[in-house]
């Protein structure tokens, strides 16, 4: 990889993969809204709002391929998900259509399919139930990827990301939780394989219980190391006690489908 886009920078995800890609790509181009400043060598950053078409399609110059980690990471305003999150997908992958970007990493998301409940095994087929405006606009974000693979040939991993964190931060996350290490090999193998299509991914570990099947993307070769195993007697976690009729616990979305609507 020679030049490669990296939107989010400054959030969790984004910084979390800085360190972990920096040996990956001859060159990282880093973009948030907020500044970067605390550059490696071989990055660089650009400030970019995603709902400004004509920053995004500069931005988006030069680069050969581009992980799209940027926008709007937890349930808000139908306003600002509109532009961080909508808009910002639609000038991403136009960006890509005219300056030639032939394959992108989708940060999506697993509230996508929030309003499922816990005992039902997902996979790929498995039908859109969005638990907030945020999983609505990553909804629309991976029919937005499969038009432009459709139509134009521009391959996208749609990655169904679950709990990225150093560790479980609550009981759901079990389930849920995906390693650093896992979500880099993860990034590695959507640009190794020599055809990827437009393929939805769930982000999650090789936990012991799981409500995801990934066996429509096998042909990735990625295959989860770490385990949220590790951590299932942990006392903050055993301590921590749900009634099994509760939204937060019926669904697989957690606080995000037993939250009202945000606006009200």
């Amino acid at each position: 990889m020679k030049r490669v886009l990296l939107t989010g920078a400054a959030g969790n995800l984004g910084k979390m993969m800085r360190t972990s890609l920096a040996d990956w790509a001859s060159e990282l181009r880093l973009s948030d809204i907020e500044t970067v400043d605390d550059l490696l060598p071989n990055e660089e950053f650009v400030r970019c709002d995603l709902a400004d078409a004509d920053a995004v399609m500069a931005l988006v110059e030069g680069c050969d391929a581009i992980v799209h980690f940027g926008g709007i990471s937890t349930e808000n305003s139908f306003e600002n998900i509109l532009s961080g999150n909508i808009k910002g997908a639609y000038h991403i992958y136009e960006a890509a259509r005219q300056q030639g970007v032939k394959r992108l990493f989708f940060a999506s998301s697993n509230h996508v399919v929030g309003f499922h409940h816990r005992e039902t095994l997902l996979d790929a087929n498995s039908p859109m139930r969005p638990d907030s405006l945020y999983g609505v606009s990553k909804g629309f974000g991976e029919l937005l990827a499969q038009y432009y693979y459709d139509k134009f040939g521009i391959e996208s991993a749609l990655v169904r990301i679950g709990s990225c964190f150093p560790k479980p931060l609550n009981r759901r996350m079990l389930s849920t939780w995906l390693s650093e290490g896992d979500l880099t090999d993860l990034i590695k193998k959507v640009y190794a394989v020599d055809r990827l299509g437009c393929t939805i991914i769930y982000g999650v570990s090789n936990n012991p219980s799981t409500w995801w099947d990934n066996r429509h993307a096998k042909f990735i070769g990625w295959t989860a190391k770490d385990s949220s195993e590790v951590f299932e007697h942990e006392a903050y976690l055993e301590e921590e006690r749900r009634d099994p009729n509760d939204p937060e616990v019926r669904f697989q979305g957690g606080v995000f489908a037993s939250a009202g609507h945000f606006e009200d």
